[in-house]
């Protein structure tokens, strides 16, 4: 062998070797990389494995969406839909889903602000955040919803609206499956649940679950009724009892018997009227044990006991004190209309069931009312 074909082998294992030893280095460093991206990992064929599962592994069984990495994101994630917040603040209270969000939260409480309202004197940390707070002020409302054109001083309101649109409920109860487009109002909802009351009126310490109904409760101390019939300029303390009156005007009776179909435009009325089928009475006496389809006729039969009713007039100890008042004590539970006395009640109840009690000893002609057999039996008077 001649020595230029000898230094040529020489200068070749040469190369090959620091080639070698180039890759081995470059191998060494991903793996390091690797290793201080996944530290919990033995192995590039680990790595690779857990970079890359199946499909579904870490899925929502809510949404769909999936997770490739980690079963926390998974768990995290959830908490949209469940509205849980495990991490709280110990300054004010308020809660996170995530740990992060919490540790960016408490910067508000140990950061300063530099950037004041000057019309509020509130404090914020970012100038954007002023800027956009100072919509609230101005009545400036620059996030414009694309399909209505409704505008918003917040973009955070406008996403909130934009599910008026979509019909899109991200928010789903844990408990009974309900779906709500804001997390707000699944968090409202929670309370049915958990039987939390966190309104609490101030007068008299009664608990609501939802802000709303106190604010209706409040009506009760305040005596005000802001809701007020457009038609009789009746006033109501809530917008469903004028909901409900404005059946009277209407005639609409969207409260329909499931017996006999007849329709009420009061759900109490339906209510009252389905004793009729039932059989209910509800309402006894506390001497006799006698029962009562209405509390107005157990408070009627009581002055038999009582005798409260002693007539001013004539003295006499009946029921009959309607007679001098005008008091039209004796209703219908089929159309409403009231009778001084009950007799009169009865009467007047054959027109609905048909029934035809006074009978002709003449012809047997039947009626309904007795004046109607008054009237028939002067035919016969003049036959003779």
């Amino acid at each position: 062998m001649s020595c230029i074909q000898q230094e040529e082998r020489l200068t070749v294992k040469i190369e090959d070797k620091e080639k070698s030893e180039d890759e081995e280095k470059h191998q060494s460093s991903e793996r390091d990389q690797s290793s201080k991206l996944w530290p919990n990992f033995t192995s590039q064929d680990d790595l690779n494995v857990t970079t890359h599962p199946a499909k579904g592994d870490h899925s929502c069984d809510i949404c769909g969406k999936e997770f490739v990495v980690k079963k926390t994101n998974l768990k995290i994630h959830m908490m949209a839909h469940s509205g849980e917040k495990p991490f709280s603040c110990v300054v004010c209270g308020k809660r996170f889903k995530v740990k992060e969000s919490l540790k960016n939260h408490m910067k508000m409480h140990t950061t300063e602000r530099p950037f004041v309202c000057s019309v509020c004197s509130k404090e914020f940390l970012r100038q954007e955040s002023l800027k956009s707070h100072m919509c609230i002020h101005t009545g400036e409302k620059p996030f414009i919803c694309s399909v209505c054109s409704k505008g918003f001083s917040r973009h955070l309101e406008l996403k909130r609206h934009m599910s008026v649109h979509t019909g899109e409920k991200p928010f789903i109860c844990s408990v009974c499956g309900k779906a709500f487009c804001l997390k707000d109002h699944l968090k409202k909802h929670m309370h049915v649940h958990t039987g939390e009351k966190p309104f609490i009126c101030s007068v008299c310490s009664k608990g609501f679950s939802q802000k709303q109904n106190l604010k209706s409760h409040m009506y009760v101390h305040t005596g005000e009724k802001p809701f007020v019939c457009s038609i009789c300029s009746k006033p109501f303390s809530r917008q469903e009892s004028l909901k409900t009156h404005m059946h009277v005007h209407t005639g609409e009776k969207p409260f329909i018997c499931t017996v006999c179909s007849k329709g009420f435009s009061q759900q109490r009325k339906l209510k009252t009227h389905m004793r009729v089928h039932t059989g209910e009475k509800p309402f006894v006496c506390g001497v006799c044990n006698q029962g009562f389809s209405q509390p107005r006729d157990l408070k009627k039969h009581a002055a038999i006991h009582t005798g409260q009713f002693s007539c001013l007039e004539c003295n006499k100890r009946f029921l009959h004190i309607g007679v001098h008042t005008g008091d039209k004590t004796f209703g219908c539970s089929e159309c409403g209309k009231s009778f001084l006395q009950k007799i009169h009640l009865r009467r007047h109840m054959l027109i609905h069931t048909g029934a035809r009690a006074f009978a002709c000893n003449v012809c047997n002609g039947k009626f309904k009312l007795k004046h109607h057999l008054l009237t028939h039996m002067l035919s016969h008077a003049t036959e003779k």
